[in-house]
């Protein structure tokens, strides 16, 4: 945390106050990004950190085991919300928090629904080709090609979406969104 140095103590009890208002804040929902609220407590921790930090800090901070807090880490390493950096002379891995929430946005949400939409569009086309292999070996059953039609159709419907969904996704990484919808600017 930033030093209080010079601070008289009802200052340094204001800025706490309202430093724990928000990592309350950030820690309730971090749901959002499918991570629990201790490992949202941890970010938000380590948002009003100056500078970088080591398991054993954050542990010692949180009242957490280093276990914890290693698996808290981990899990905002993958979500890309922290870096893991190096620091001259030290042997412990050091954290800190990547602060552009705009590209925290991007990457979490380019990461989980990219992967969503591959896994839903194998699994259409899949579902389409054995359709199709079902209709093809059964074309005097009239009841049957109509289910398959019906079926087809909901799945097309379905492929558009996510066709869309990748479209809307490259937006997103390509930086794109920001030219639609710019961020505001610091004052």
């Amino acid at each position: 945390m930033a030093t209080f140095e010079g601070l008289s103590e009802e200052q340094i009890k204001i800025i706490e106050k309202s430093r724990r208002r928000v990592v309350d804040s950030i820690g309730n929902n971090m749901d959002l990004y499918g991570v629990t609220t201790s490992i949202g407590h941890l970010y938000g921790m380590m948002y009003f950190h100056e500078g970088a930090v080591t398991l054993d800090e954050m542990g010692e901070e949180m009242g957490l085991s280093k276990t914890s807090i290693s698996t808290g880490m981990r899990t905002l390493v993958d979500l890309k919300m922290i870096s893991k950096i190096w620091g001259k002379g030290s042997r412990k891995d050091l954290y800190e928090v990547e602060e552009d929430w705009h590209q925290n946005f991007v990457d979490y949400f380019s990461i989980k629904w990219r992967k969503s939409m591959e896994m839903n569009m194998s699994a259409l086309n899949k579902s389409m080709t054995e359709l199709r292999k079902l209709r093809e070996q059964n074309l005097d059953n009239e009841k049957l090609g109509q289910l398959i039609e019906y079926d087809m159709a909901k799945m097309e419907h379905a492929l558009r979406y996510y066709r869309w969904l990748d479209r809307f996704i490259d937006v997103l990484e390509s930086g794109e969104i920001f030219d639609l919808i710019p961020r505001e600017e610091e004052s």
